[in-house]
């Protein structure tokens, strides 16, 4: 399953950059998130940087382990995590528009095995809660980014 948002940003895409790969500190920009802990850093760049993350689901707090696999400077980065036989990827792109700066979260729920297949049937039915949590995180980085 795979379920997108994006926002349009008026800022210099240098800065949403920063924003958007400040993970230490993104418990303080992301309202959705309550705690980062980083577990591992690189020697240079974001690949391989790897932080556990708690935040709030269905009124409860969860934490889960996400690094990052792969980026690209001032256009995007994508995080892994693995939970319950299912490997969720998510994607936050930037790009220049004619309105400004979109950013895009792609986030994709991949389950891994025939038991975790079968408990993914009913995950549709949480794809509109799922965009608009996507939609809220994109939400915060913007109004943190165009903040004066």
């Amino acid at each position: 399953m795979i379920v997108e948002a994006q926002v349009t940003i008026n800022a210099p895409i240098t800065k949403v950059w920063a924003t958007m790969t400040n993970i230490e500190n993104t418990a303080g920009i992301i309202s959705g998130i309550q705690r980062i802990e980083v577990v591992e850093r690189p020697a240079d760049g974001l690949v391989g940087l790897k932080w556990r993350e708690t935040r709030m689901l269905f009124g409860k707090p969860a934490t889960i382990e996400k690094w990052i696999t792969e980026e690209k400077e001032n256009a995007f980065y994508t995080t892994r995590a693995e939970d319950g036989g299912f490997v969720f990827l998510t994607t936050n792109r930037i790009s220049m528009g004619s309105a400004g700066i979109t950013l895009k979260g792609i986030h994709q729920t991949l389950p891994q095995g025939i038991a975790a297949r079968l408990k993914a049937l009913p995950l549709v039915l949480f794809k509109t809660t799922i965009k608009k949590a996507i939609m809220q995180d994109l939400n915060d980085i913007k109004s943190a980014v165009e903040r004066p």
